[in-house]
C-alpha cells in the first residue's frame, strides 16, 4: 500500500514538472517565472524570482562589502591593538570585539544607510524604480562616504596602478579603484590611532621593568606586575568611552 501511494505521488510530481510545463513550451512563451521585459529607454526589467536569485547570490559578497566599504576595518583593528597594548590575550574575546565593532559600524553608518533606504530601497520596493537604477542611486551615498575618508595619496596610487585614463573628477572614479584606496586609508588611520593607544601602556611597561631591574628581580616578568596598573589606568580614564568617542569623532560624528 505504501509503495503504491509513493508511486502515485511520483507520477503526479512528474506530470506537474513535465506535462504541465509542456503547453507553455509549445506555445513558445517560455517559463513564466523567468521573463524579461524591455522598458522605456531600453531598460531591462527581470521578474521577481530572477531578482531574488541575484540578491541571494550577491549576499555571498556581503561580508567583503561590510569590511571593505564601511568603517568596520578601522574599528576592529583599533580594538585589537588596544587589547595587545593592555597585554591581554583573550579578554575581551574575539566574538565580543567583533560584535561591538559591528554595532558601532551600524551606528556610524546610520546616516548613509538612511539615505540608501530613502533614496533607493523604498522607491524600489514600491515599484517606482527599477533594480539597476536603485543600485546606482544606492552607490552614491556610499561613494561620498568613502571619498570623504580616503586619502588623496591612496587615490592617486590606485589610479596609477589601474593604468586607466585619469578621471576628470572624483565622482568619475570607478568603485574598483575607490574601494581598495578607501581600505588602504582605513588601515593607515587605524594604525595611527593604535600607535597613540600604545604609548601610555608602553611607558608603564618601561617603568615597571626598570623598577624590577633595580630591585634585582630580573627573573620576574614585568607583564605580570604591569598588567594590574594598566587595567587600573584604563578604567580610571574611561578607556572604552575614549576609544569609541575617538573612533566616532574620526568619522565626523
Amino acid at each position: 500500500m505504501k509503495k503504491s501511494v509513493l508511486c502515485r505521488s511520483l507520477v503526479l510530481w512528474g506530470m506537474a514538472f513535465t506535462g504541465g510545463a509542456a503547453p507553455v513550451w509549445a506555445a513558445g512563451t517560455g517559463l513564466p517565472l523567468m521573463t524579461m521585459t524591455v522598458g522605456t529607454g531600453g531598460a531591462q526589467e527581470y521578474t521577481v524570482p530572477i531578482q531574488i536569485l541575484v540578491v541571494m547570490s550577491a549576499l555571498t559578497l556581503l561580508p567583503a562589502a561590510l569590511m571593505m566599504m564601511t568603517c568596520f576595518v578601522r574599528i576592529i583593528i583599533v580594538f585589537s591593538l588596544m587589547r595587545q597594548a593592555l597585554g591581554l590575550q583573550q579578554a575581551p574575546s574575539n566574538q565580543v570585539l567583533i560584535g561591538l565593532a559591528l554595532f558601532l559600524t551600524f551606528f556610524i553608518m546610520r546616516p548613509v544607510l538612511d539615505q540608501i533606504n530613502s533614496r533607493a530601497l523604498q522607491p524600489y520596493l514600491q515599484g517606482q524604480m527599477p533594480a539597476g537604477q536603485a543600485l546606482d542611486v544606492a552607490a552614491v551615498p556610499m561613494r561620498q562616504f568613502m571619498l570623504k575618508q580616503t586619502r588623496q595619496d591612496d587615490l592617486a596610487l590606485f589610479v596609477r596602478l589601474s593604468h586607466q585614463p585619469r578621471p576628470q573628477s572624483l565622482n568619475d572614479l570607478p568603485l574598483s579603484t575607490l574601494i581598495p584606496a578607501f581600505a588602504t586609508s582605513e588601515l593607515k588611520t587605524a594604525f595611527q590611532i593604535g600607535f597613540l593607544i600604545f604609548i601610555p601602556f608602553m611607558i608603564i611597561d618601561l617603568v615597571v621593568a626598570s623598577v624590577l631591574m633595580a630591585m634585582g628581580m630580573m627573573m620576574l616578568s614585568p607583564l605580570i606586575i604591569s598588567l594590574p596598573f594598566k587595567l587600573m589606568l584604563f578604567v580610571m580614564i574611561d578607556g572604552w568611552g575614549m576609544i569609541i568617542g575617538t573612533l566616532a569623532a574620526s568619522y565626523g560624528l
